[in-house]
């Protein structure tokens, strides 16, 4: 049954980078008793397949590319069982500027109503406070 969880372990990460909590979920889900679930996590850990900093990192990229700010990624890497992470290769700040942007366009809000709306909008995007003043900065 070990073998069987392995495959099925395996079959899950050819699809994409899955963190060891992930895979421990899916694999219980499916009937997977925790004493099968860890020999073959620990097998695929071993052969390099599973890896949660490579999964961290396809995530950051992937979060990153969708315009999404460090607050949420934090949150939903924490969620996915990682908790550590490094996000200081990414400008957050540029980020949110440029989402802005693309989101609003170059022309700054013209009355707090605007201006409230878009600070929602990049606050619900994931971005801190700081983040979000400097995208308002021309």
């Amino acid at each position: 049954m070990i073998n069987q969880a392995y495959h099925r372990a395996l079959n899950l990460l050819t699809r994409r980078e899955h963190s060891a909590l992930e895979l421990t979920q899916k694999l219980s889900t499916k009937g997977y008793a925790i004493e099968e679930i860890e020999p073959a996590l620990a097998q695929l850990v071993q052969n390099n397949y599973q890896s949660d900093e490579r999964f961290a990192d396809a995530f950051v990229l992937m979060r990153t590319n969708q315009g999404k700010g460090s607050v949420l990624i934090s949150q939903q890497l924490k969620q996915k069982g990682i908790e550590d992470f490094d996000l200081s290769a990414i400008d957050f700040f540029e980020l949110a500027k440029s989402v802005r942007l693309r989101k609003y366009g170059e022309q700054l809000p013209k009355n707090y109503k605007e201006t409230a709306k878009q600070q929602r909008f990049l606050q619900s995007r994931g971005f801190g406070f700081d983040e979000i003043k400097f995208s308002f900065e021309p």
